[in-house]
């Protein structure tokens, strides 16, 4: 075999894997709730309702 036809192949396999694994991470099951970014990030984290008014109120006061 040629070096140049080993390479080329090296590289498909390693863009295929590449894609494969891609396609897989974006389909599979995601086992934490949260946004659709995937970052893991608490984007998808409940919000603290009390702890928001007491803010706005504690602010509005304060003026």
């Amino acid at each position: 075999m040629d070096v140049q036809l080993l390479i080329i192949i090296a590289l498909c396999a390693a863009a295929a894997f590449y894609l494969g694994r891609r396609v897989w991470l974006t389909f599979a099951a995601k086992s934490q709730a949260g946004c659709a970014k995937g970052c893991g990030g608490a984007c998808g984290a409940a919000l603290d309702v009390d702890a928001l008014q007491r803010t706005i109120e504690a602010r509005a006061a304060g003026r």
